[in-house]
């Protein structure tokens, strides 16, 4: 029996290619995958690593082995594949490690309509059936595999939920990182008022230029340089299968993902009002505010796509974000595409004459540190250690949904998370402004360095 607790992960198969992953383990995860999901057919797609057309076309032999029909997608962005899965009914695997060095691939699965597959919905049984071998269905006939090209009834999919016809010129720097934008953009913005500059489109799972997550801010020097050289309305970083972006304005400032959420919220409570939005416990606090000022109801979660996905489920959400750059639309079969969410900020900027920082800055309420890492052996006793720090003064608030997040009087929060897979805690603080953010973040790590 093999054991592969170290590429099975909470959410997806993730490892590297030849070591961990090869086409033999991953023609088994396929036959394993049809046997949970069953018929009548499988929709696969996979980006532009090396190795990942060779990986999805083993995958989709083990699924046909166990008498399972194939839709293959080909090249495509995981929110493409998501769409896929929820416009064909299918269930799906998109072949991909996001923005992993150029030696890592991994699959991302899904049920029907692109509901989640997690270590509790299915993966856990996938893993428990390939340790144990997958035999070939017996007295079956093979399914069959046929190609589909879906780009196009993608893109004119999106551009149906966001109408930016009444939207002014606009110019816009899109930086894909030579990942999965470089494939989706040209499409999606065919025949829209936008002015294109494409930078790193081509595709190259080596990542040349720079790694492609926007997240962490040496990633999008380039593009801020150049939104200011070319002068353009704002900028767009996607990262490398393209189901996250990240937004920077026209002083290639970066826009914070928790105020991309506000802002979408807003607009889609413009269309549905009195709806549900949900929210992760590290976006800004300015979330929930605006979303009641505009009549809807916010629902805090824990971090992680499959609970924001349950969430919107459970309640009937018509958004929800996360301040990792994810975004969940009721319209997309609750997946999360971070195309969509880049077009309804272009579509916001395009109906008003203002540039995208005074747009925004309505949004962005208070000052935050971003996520400060480090590296703890003991993390239970260091989570404890700040819950008995902080926990004994006047008027503290604390919660544990997730990790341990304090609220003080004054309304300044932080949140400490210990990481799944490594030996980190995960630090996000938010306070009134830059010098009290400092403050509470240097009081914290004190304790959890100390």
């Amino acid at each position: 029996m093999r054991d592969l607790s170290g590429i099975v992960k909470a959410y997806d198969i993730r490892g590297v290619v030849g070591e961990q992953l090869d086409a033999d383990v991953v023609r088994e995860f396929g036959a394993a995958f049809a046997r949970l999901v069953g018929g009548p057919a499988v929709v696969i797609g996979h980006d532009m690593r090396e190795s990942s057309p060779g990986l999805a076309a083993a995958f989709a032999e083990g699924v046909t082995r166990q008498g399972v029909d194939v839709v293959s997608i080909g090249l495509a962005s995981t929110d493409m594949l998501y769409f896929a899965s929820g416009k064909l009914d299918l269930p799906g695997a998109m072949f991909t490690a996001s923005h992993n060095p150029a030696k890592y691939n991994g699959i991302k699965l899904c049920r029907a309509g692109a509901a989640p597959v997690g270590q509790d919905t299915g993966l856990g049984q996938i893993r428990a059936d390939v340790e144990q071998g997958v035999a070939d269905a017996e007295g079956v006939e093979p399914g069959k595999v046929t190609e589909r090209d879906m780009l196009s009834e993608y893109a004119a999919y999106l551009r149906e939920l966001v109408d930016l016809s009444g939207s002014r010129p606009l110019k816009v720097v899109v930086d894909a990182g030579n990942g999965m934008g470089g494939h989706t953009v040209p499409k999606v913005f065919e025949g829209l008022p936008i002015e294109v500059v494409p930078m790193y489109f081509e595709l190259d799972g080596s990542f040349p230029n720079h790694e492609a997550n926007p997240l962490d801010p040496k990633n999008i020097v380039d593009l801020q340089a150049r939104v200011r050289e070319e002068g353009a309305d704002a900028g767009v970083a996607f990262d490398g299968d393209a189901d996250r972006c990240f937004v920077v304005d026209e002083r290639g400032e970066p826009v914070s993902p928790s105020a991309i959420t506000a802002l979408v919220a807003v607009r889609e409570l413009a269309k549905d009002p009195g709806g549900t939005i949900i929210h992760n416990l590290i976006t800004s606090r300015s979330v929930p505010e605006i979303v009641r000022e505009h009549g809807g109801t916010p629902v805090r979660t824990r971090v992680g796509h499959s609970f924001i996905k349950e969430e919107m489920a459970r309640t009937g959400a018509i958004f929800g974000g996360e301040h990792s750059a994810h975004y969940y639309f009721r319209d997309f079969w609750r997946a999360d595409t971070g195309m969509l969410a880049a077009l309804h900020v272009l579509a916001a900027l395009g109906e008003q004459d203002g540039p995208l920082s005074a747009l925004t800055s309505d949004y962005q309420r208070y000052a935050a540190s971003g996520e400060i890492n480090s590296t703890v052996e003991d993390q239970a006793g260091r989570l404890a250690a700040i819950k008995e720090a902080f926990g004994g003064r006047d008027g503290v608030e604390l919660d544990e949904l997730d990790g341990l997040t304090v609220v003080l009087p004054d309304g300044a929060w932080f949140n400490l998370r210990a990481s799944n897979t490594e030996p980190l805690l995960r630090l996000n603080v938010e306070a009134a402004d830059e010098a009290a953010v400092a403050a509470l973040r240097d009081e914290v790590l004190a304790i959890v360095r100390g």
